[in-house]
């Protein structure tokens, strides 16, 4: 039985539930470029896929618009796939449970993926009804969410549009024009591990609220991967530690909302002097009294300090052994275990600067949004956006320079162009001025922190004149994400009334 049989528009909503039952997180897009395609070939459509998955659909424009010129309608086929740790559904395997809450639709226990599934829910109901239109070139990109790969990678030749709606955005009324530029930086800290002993705890961050890194990095929200950091930190001033595993996000633009570290506790501190697991003065009650009481301190710390952004925010500290015995498990030694906790300690997050041309906009960020470790070391992946080029140039080059004085390697991964604001736009004036005669209202038009693929489109085709438009989405990027029904269905009636006259 299908979910969202009753929602209107059914056509769009229809689309939008087939979309939801296949898998297609960053870096898992195969099945949903097949189906893509598979729609164009039962349809006779003109399609292309490149190697990335890309595709392209082409529908020739409906009687009597032969002769108006082609319209690019655009967005991109992954999604943020995060899943609350107690959610049985593999998001790799399985799709996903839908939720209908009065004008609310969500997912239980995982991310929506209207971020970006409902450009492709729009652009098939458009391909597969009989709407009044130009030519229409649908290309759905692959990748978006971890640096707009798919976009970077399309090939272009194709399409002939030199006008282009991307459906990429999440406020209705909300006519973007700009975006930032960004690169994702990737740290690297090469470690050996060896036999050791200790008490085998676990330290991890949760409950944060996360986000989107570009849209909500203005609210000062937590970021997990930072504050664990800060905990390793304190806890290595009274405590001698060694990690055995660090694990932290889901994407390098998404706040992340938890991060944890499997640790030996192989020494503590007792009035001046350092008692170490291996001298028969160490008390393994002392040393968990210490590591307890330290983590409870921190606990009440940040729930005081995030209690108006993000309060819900908590310290979970436990021993992974019932026994709470000491045990002999492989580690990386103390002082190796020093220089990563130092260097996670260290990491900025969060806004830099804001622009001074356009208030309330940011101009200048970074979020640390990776963390894991595998056989030999360390990797961290860190969004860097910024408006101004140089910025973000500066801005890399200062993480770069950071990484050297820890003695880690770094790459560049993932870099985008901005979208400049165009000052004379046919398309935005035409869509502005549909916006008033049917909503009777004056239309926002803004430039954005977070990055759209506008940018890398421009960049190919210098002449694209687009605008960035969808409808209202919270908490996008998040187990909260939730698309407003009733909005879904005003952007589409105002589409088609669009596509109407353009």
């Amino acid at each position: 039985m299908r979910a969202l049989n009753n929602l209107e528009p059914k056509d769009v909503f229809y689309f939008f539930e087939e979309i939801c039952r296949i898998p297609h997180g960053s870096g898992n897009t195969g099945m949903i470029s097949d189906y893509l395609v598979q729609f164009a070939k039962e349809r006779n459509l003109v399609h292309f896929r490149d190697e990335a998955g890309n595709v392209i659909i082409i529908k020739e424009a409906s009687e009597g618009y032969s002769d108006h010129p082609a319209v690019m309608l655009q967005g991109h086929m992954d999604m943020v796939a995060v899943k609350k740790p107690e959610c049985p559904i593999d998001m790799e395997k399985d799709g996903l449970k839908l939720v209908v809450d009065k004008d609310r639709l969500m997912a239980e226990g995982t991310s929506l993926g209207g971020d970006d599934g409902i450009a492709i829910a729009y652009g098939l109901a458009l391909l597969d009804g009989a709407y009044a239109h130009p030519k229409i070139e649908l290309v759905i990109t692959v990748d978006e969410e971890v640096g707009m790969d798919g976009a970077r990678a399309l090939d272009v030749s194709p399409l002939t549009a030199k006008r282009m709606i991307n459906l990429d955005s999440e406020e209705e009324g909300i006519f973007l024009s700009g975006c930032a530029g960004g690169a994702r930086v990737n740290f690297y800290l090469d470690y050996e591990k060896k036999l050791r002993q200790g008490i085998l705890c676990e330290v991890s961050i949760n409950g944060l609220k996360g986000g989107h890194s570009g849209e909500e990095i203005n609210k000062e929200r937590g970021n997990a991967i930072c504050f664990l950091g800060r905990v390793l930190a304190k806890l290595s001033g009274k405590l001698d530690i060694c990690i055995c595993s660090l694990w932290g996000g889901v994407a390098d633009n998404a706040i992340p909302v938890l991060a944890k570290a499997q640790i030996l506790l192989t020494g503590y501190e007792n009035g001046s002097s350092r008692q170490k697991v291996m001298r028969g003065e160490f008390s393994q009650q002392e040393c968990l009294t210490l590591f307890r009481h330290m983590c409870e301190k921190l606990d009440r710390e940040l729930k005081q300090e995030l209690d108006q952004k993000d309060g819900a925010v908590y310290i979970q500290a436990n021993t992974i052994d019932i026994s709470e015995s000491i045990k002999e498990e492989n580690a990386i030694e103390e002082q190796e275990s020093e220089r990563i906790i130092r260097f996670l300690n260290v990491l900025p997050h969060g806004v830099l600067s804001m622009s001074a041309a356009m208030p309330g906009l940011v101009e200048t960020s970074l979020n640390p949004g990776l963390l894991r470790m595998d056989g030999s070391e360390v990797s961290i992946g860190v969004s860097v956006r910024s408006s101004i080029d140089s910025a973000k140039k500066a801005l890399i080059g200062q993480l770069q320079s950071m990484a050297g004085l820890a003695g880690a390697k770094t790459d560049v991964t993932g870099e985008y162009p901005g979208w400049m604001y165009r000052k004379d736009s046919l398309l935005r004036d035409k869509m502005l001025e549909i916006y008033r005669k049917m909503y009777y209202e004056e239309p926002t038009v803004r430039a954005i922190h977070a990055g759209v693929e506008c940018g890398l489109f421009v960049s190919k085709m210098p002449d694209l004149d687009c605008v960035s438009i969808g409808p209202n989405m919270q908490n996008i990027h998040t187990t909260e994400e939730e698309l407003s029904i009733s909005s879904t269905q005003r952007v589409w009636n105002y589409l088609l009334e669009l596509l109407k006259t353009l």
